[in-house]
């Protein structure tokens, strides 16, 4: 079985300035925001990362400004899922939102290349490369199901009558 590669920055405060620089906030392309995502804080980043890969970072991961693009450019940078010791809660919520997944595991040994897999449902993240597992903060369900609906647009269209 394969895994996606996981991109590790292990720095505390990543704000969403250097998650997408304002300057390109301008644009509803996703394409373009894709190509600039975290380029402040690792100028390969948008050329390196694939499809499904897993982003993993510090604590507070999101913090500053509310702007949506920032989770909106590590969707369509192709980041499947984003793993963080702790995220600022508009960030968290705005990833939701737009149907990218996150979770909280407060320690960990996951370095940059290792194959790591995450269990939304249960609260789980392993490090395949280590042998290792986390218990991670467990998700409300209704998170979940936005997320499996693909964000709340969708889970609204889906569920509309009844929410």
């Amino acid at each position: 079985m394969t895994h996606p590669t996981t991109h590790v920055y292990p720095i505390d405060n990543i704000d969403t300035d250097r998650i997408i620089p304002g300057k390109y906030t301008k644009t509803l392309d996703m394409s373009a925001l894709a190509s600039h995502v975290l380029e402040d804080l690792d100028p390969d980043f948008a050329k390196n990362v694939q499809q499904g890969d897993i982003l993993v970072a510090g604590n507070n991961f999101g913090c500053g400004s509310s702007r949506e693009q920032a989770p909106i450019a590590i969707k369509a940078a192709g980041v499947s899922v984003v793993v963080a010791k702790t995220f600022a809660r508009i960030f968290y919520r705005n990833a939701i939102n737009i149907g990218l997944p996150v979770i909280e595991v407060e320690h960990h040994n996951i370095q940059s290349g290792d194959s790591i897999s995450v269990d939304l449902e249960n609260g789980i993240v392993t490090n395949h490369t280590k042998n290792e597992t986390y218990q991670a903060a467990k998700m409300p369900q209704q998170m979940i199901d936005i997320l499996n609906a693909g964000g709340l647009v969708n889970y609204l269209v889906q569920h509309g009558d009844y929410v």
